[in-house]
This record gives structure tokens, C-alpha cells and sequence, in this order.
């Protein structure tokens, strides 16, 4: 039996109290590298390093050289610096490590075609990365708050998927999604594609031209919705199997 494609899953830093100890950490949602595994990965946690000498990009191509699928999970806004926005009084919890972590990350992992699926802020980075913007608070440009009703909340969301999609395949037609979003994607990234939508926001992508790039803005891993990661699985098994073909040969 073949061993399970190892994913990799992005992860933050938090200060983190446990027992008697508290210390800053990288930190993961445990929904997020269960739902892989119940899907049949094996989840491997990648931390941005603070203190690597060549800088948080330093050794991305060899990281994903290993993986089979990657997970850009949640989390703080992009630094608007990033496409060359000025930062909105409303822009918040931005990590330039984490940034240029995953930043480089995902570069390096478009470049080897490796499949991608981009959750929330793992949407925006991936749009900011192919050269898109974003809409630094959506309430000022939709003129209400249900996509995020406070930080940290989660809310309700119907959302409407582009038919014949690789989006309209995993979720349907009109899923009812969980969002904790405050900015979303303005301007498309290159080669990005809007497969889904709710009160004129883009809500999902998909890259084209590659095996799989999917960004949700929403959270499937808050509802246990293990489809997408069943889907980043089905392709990484692929990939995994494309490229031991590939060294035997």
C-alpha cells in the first residue's frame, strides 16, 4: 500500500498557554490537519522561521520538494505593502515573517505544479502573490458586516458556484459556508479564475493551468466539511504517483 501523500499545512504565531507553561508558538486549528488526515494525508505543520539567516523565504523549493499537496490556512490580513496599497485604519494582525513564509511557499509550489488548496487568508495571499489586490475592509465597499460579524466570529454565508467548476464539483451549487472575512479579493491575480460568489464578492478561485489551485475565502475546516481536503488528497495521491514515475524512469 502506498504511504499517504504528506501535506503541508501553513501555520501562525500566538502566544499559547498550556498547563502551566506559556510560551510564543506556531500554532494550527486542529480541524484543519484532521480534516486532511481523515481524508488520507499525512499533515506535516510548516511554522514561518523568524530567525533563519537567509530570511523566512530561505529553503521554500526544498520544503515543497517533499510535499505532495499544501494547505495556506487562515489568519491575519496580508500586508498591504504587498500590492502596494497604503494600510487601512481597519487592517490588522499582519506578520511580514509569516508573509514572506508563505509567500514562498506558494511560489515554489506553483512552480512545481504542486496541488494547492488556499483557505481564507491563504485566498488572498494566493491572489496577492499572481499580482492581484485586495479590498482592505469589505464593509465599506458592500455596506454590511455578514461576512464577518466581529472578529473571530464565524457567520452564515450562501455563496453561488460557477457551473462546471472545480468549486461547483466539491461543494454544489449553493453551499451555505461558514466566513470570517473583513477584506476579499478586488483585483483578479494572473491565471486566477472566480468560481464562486455571494453579494457581489469573490468567494472562491481556481488557477488556470495547473492539476489543482483552489482558494476558498470561507472556512470549510469551522464546519468539519472535509470535501476540499478529500479533493487536495485525490490530487496529491496523483501527484505523488506522477512524480515516482518520474524517478524511476
Amino acid at each position: 500500500m502506498p504511504a499517504p501523500p504528506l501535506i503541508g499545512l501553513t501555520t501562525y504565531v500566538a502566544d499559547v498557554r498550556w498547563g502551566s507553561w506559556e510560551r510564543r508558538s506556531g500554532v494550527l486549528p486542529q480541524s484543519y490537519y484532521e480534516l486532511t488526515a481523515a481524508a488520507g494525508g499525512r499533515p506535516l505543520l510548516v511554522p514561518p522561521p523568524g530567525t533563519a539567516p537567509d530570511g523566512p523565504e530561505a529553503g521554500a523549493d526544498e520544503v515543497v520538494a517533499v510535499l505532495d499537496g499544501l494547505v495556506l490556512t487562515g489568519g491575519g490580513d496580508v500586508d498591504p505593502l504587498a500590492y502596494a496599497a497604503p494600510p487601512d485604519p481597519q487592517t490588522g494582525g499582519v506578520d511580514p515573517v509569516r508573509d514572506a513564509s508563505e509567500r514562498a511557499l506558494l511560489a515554489a509550489a506553483l512552480r512545481a505544479d504542486l496541488p494547492v488548496l488556499a483557505i481564507c487568508r491563504g485566498c488572498q495571499l494566493l491572489n496577492v502573490e499572481l499580482g492581484g489586490t485586495l479590498h482592505q475592509h469589505l464593509p465599506d465597499v458592500i455596506g454590511h458586516q455578514a461576512h464577518r460579524s466581529a472578529p473571530f466570529q464565524f457567520g452564515d454565508v450562501a455563496v453561488e458556484t460557477v457551473s462546471g467548476t472545480l468549486t461547483a464539483e466539491v461543494f454544489g451549487p449553493k453551499p451555505v459556508v461558514k466566513c470570517s472575512h473583513h477584506q476579499a479579493i478586488r483585483d483578479l491575480g494572473r491565471g486566477l479564475v472566480p468560481t464562486a460568489a455571494a453579494d457581489g464578492v469573490i468567494e472562491a478561485v481556481e488557477l488556470q493551468g495547473t492539476r489543482f489551485v483552489l482558494g476558498v475565502q470561507w472556512h470549510p475546516e469551522e464546519q468539519g466539511d472535509r470535501r476540499p481536503f478529500d479533493a487536495l488528497v485525490q490530487a496529491a495521491r496523483r501527484y505523488a504517483e506522477e512524480r515516482s514515475v518520474r524517478r524511476s524512469a
